[in-house]
């Protein structure tokens, strides 16, 4: 892997997509997964559900996502699996965007930053999700931060869950939807950088094909809704367009279920990746 310090976020990313392909696998041991595997919610089930993705994924996926609420739900033996997860993960090769979806002002924007992308902090992941909505310029803590270490921010703009269309469409002072506005004010944060900036956007695989222009945004674009909210690879060139290079599909469940067998996981992981792959190459 790239030396964190000598290269940007989206250096780094785009190294990775093209050496293991444009895939994200998320890190969800939600309970329903965790009685499919037959384990228990304990904080070692936990243990157990992540090692066994990062074993079968690590050396194989590009990005690898847990989300931090489901490790949080188990206090500080929660914790102490995600760090586990983070270190093992990065180690074995993959990039950990790390899903805490923070926001806030001020100091407390700036020790968020620090606990998450600060190269000291245990738990500091190559990216982070972060939410917009006290203001793009709150976030800015995070960015600066991210720039300075390597590593890169993934900001919600358009998200798949159906609650957030009302917010997210409705008209910012701009003239444009509070998600365009987002989209347009990451693209000057990434302008002129090369091969693409470290702020990228959260943007469903599920919105329409005309909702957003990214053609400007210069920087990564994360699109949940793969498989279980019913978003499918084939979709992805007609709502992403031109930007689909900069696009990193995310699944969770669909490869997740597939569980616990390492080589199932593994399979599940590579045919989705094979999908993207083809379409890209199409």
């Amino acid at each position: 892997m790239t030396d964190p310090l000598r290269a940007g976020f989206g250096c780094r990313l785009k190294e990775a997509m093209r050496a293991r392909g444009a895939l994200c696998v998320g890190i969800d041991p939600h309970a329903s997964l965790l009685h499919a595997w037959e384990l228990d919610e304990t904080p070692q089930a936990l243990e157990r559900f992540a090692m066994t993705v990062v074993e079968a994924l690590g050396d194989e996926i590009a990005v690898l996502k847990p989300q931090s609420a489901f490790f949080e739900v188990h206090g500080s033996a929660g914790i102490a699996v995600l760090e586990k997860v983070i270190v093992e993960a990065r180690q074995a090769g993959a990039l950990v965007l790390l899903d805490v979806k923070r926001g806030d002002i001020g100091s407390t924007m700036a020790a968020y930053a620090m606990a998450y992308l600060d190269e000291h902090s245990p738990l500091a992941a190559d990216a982070v999700t972060l939410s917009p909505y006290l203001g793009y310029g709150s976030l800015a803590p995070a960015i600066g931060i991210a720039e300075q270490t390597g590593r890169g921010v993934f900001v919600l703009a358009r998200t798949s869950n159906p609650e957030g269309a009302g917010l997210q469409q409705s008209v910012h002072g701009s003239g444009d939807s509070v998600a365009q506005y987002i989209v347009d004010s990451a693209a000057e944060t990434n302008a002129d950088v090369e091969p693409m900036g470290h702020v990228g956007v959260v943007a469903g695989a599920t919105i329409r094909p005309d909702e957003l222009d990214f053609s400007d945004l210069n920087g990564p674009i994360l699109a949940p809704g793969l498989g279980a909210q019913g978003a499918t690879v084939q979709g992805l060139r007609a709502v992403f367009g031109a930007a689909l290079p900069n696009v990193l599909p995310a699944t969770a469940r669909d490869v997740l279920r597939h569980g616990p067998k390492v080589e199932n996981l593994r399979a599940a992981a590579r045919r989705v990746r094979d999908d993207v792959a083809e379409l890209l190459n199409a």
